[in-house]
């Protein structure tokens, strides 16, 4: 199987309990024995949707299909997760009773607010990094006092962090499971004006006293993630743990409609939802508003999964061409803003950041 063949394998997977063309065509793939498995757990573990791919397969009676020494694997992984996301979702109860006693009513976002609202048949299915909520810009620094006066602190004591960002840097206590991103901001400063917590608090659902954002602004915020945050639309790739997300948001919530409020950001939105469309085998709730530009986006990525050696010289170009943008915008801000010039300063004397640097621009070797 090829990368291009394995992602729509694995992507495909993932919606066959709910899209029977799609069950029938992987029972079909799976009955010709015809699946590298050894491409299909690296990619879904990159991708992090192994308990995903397991969890569905194992609704669609397709588990026999597997080798029983990967049968097993998957069960003890997804097991493993579901412990862990067990003491997340009570790791983040417990944080969201500390700040409602202190007045400050947190909403929590992405992997954790899925979980805590009950998106997935098995909360197995999701593997969540950090707890993310974000608060009011007037709660945040209250918030983050009292985080670490409950015994969180930084997780990297020893590096600079951007002194005006998305959310603090990570917080973390040994006696938890998760480290803490304490958001107040969702997406990087350009669309910030587009998607904020002003916008987001509108359509609060409340969860067993805990606050979650509306199904149309998750399904958003899913895609911003992954385009933008992560720069997912700079290299014309897909996170098939997003496009699963949004798979299932879409049983909720208009996927076109919720991109179509957009006017920077609806682009890369509807970019995004195009990739999700194919890859998970043309299905209905995720259609998209076709242009020449969404046009023009599939193609590439059609051409950069098909060619391995392709898309990994585009991947270094197109990271090179980010770093630099960056620092561009680092040093404009030198010269108009005092925090950022005090992070500056602090940053270029910094032999470690200095080399990462240097290598990300490959102009030293690793």
């Amino acid at each position: 199987m090829t990368y291009k063949d394995t992602l729509f394998f694995v992507g495909q997977c993932l919606t066959i309990n709910h899209e029977e063309k799609n069950k029938v065509a992987i029972e079909s793939q799976l009955a010709a024995g015809t699946v590298d498995w050894e491409a299909v757990v690296k990619l879904s573990t990159a991708h992090y949707v192994f308990p995903a791919l397991y969890l569905n397969l194992l609704r669609a009676d397709f588990l026999h299909y597997l080798p029983e020494e990967l049968v097993a694997y998957m069960e003890h992984i997804t097991d493993l997760n579901r412990e862990r996301n067990l003491q997340i979702i009570a790791q983040a109860k417990e944080i969201n009773a500390l700040l409602l006693a202190n007045n400050i009513t947190p909403i929590f976002l992405k992997g954790t607010g899925n979980l805590l609202e009950g998106l997935y048949e098995d909360i197995a299915e999701r593997m969540v990094g950090d707890i993310d909520f974000i608060v009011s810009k007037e709660d945040y620094l209250k918030t983050i006092n009292i985080i670490i006066d409950f015994g969180f602190e930084v997780v990297d004591k020893d590096s600079f962090q951007y002194p005006i960002f998305r959310h603090y840097p990570r917080l973390y206590n040994n006696k938890f499971i998760a480290a803490i991103e304490i958001h107040k901001e969702l997406v990087k400063e350009k669309y910030k004006n587009e998607f904020n917590y002003e916008i987001i608090k509108k359509g609060i659902q409340l969860f067993n006293d805990v606050n979650i954002i509306s199904y149309e602004n998750q399904l958003k915020l899913t895609i911003i993630s992954s385009q933008i945050n992560d720069n997912g639309f700079a290299f014309k790739s897909i996170s098939l743990r997003n496009a699963y997300d949004v798979f299932l948001l879409s049983k909720k919530t208009d996927p076109k409609r919720a991109t179509n409020v957009f006017n920077k950001l609806k682009e890369p939105l509807n970019c995004f939802l195009a990739t999700c469309y194919f890859t998970m085998g043309n299905i209905a709730c995720l259609e998209y508003n076709e242009s020449t530009k969404t046009k023009s986006y599939i193609n590439l990525f059609y051409l950069l999964i098909s060619n391995d050696d392709l898309r990994n010289e585009i991947n270094k170009k197109t990271s090179k061409k980010i770093l630099k943008k960056e620092l561009i915008e680092l040093s404009l801000k030198f010269f108009t803003n005092k925090q950022y010039r005090k992070w500056i300063l602090k940053r270029v004397t910094d032999k470690k950041w200095r080399q990462q640097i240097y290598l990300r621009l490959g102009l030293i070797k690793a």
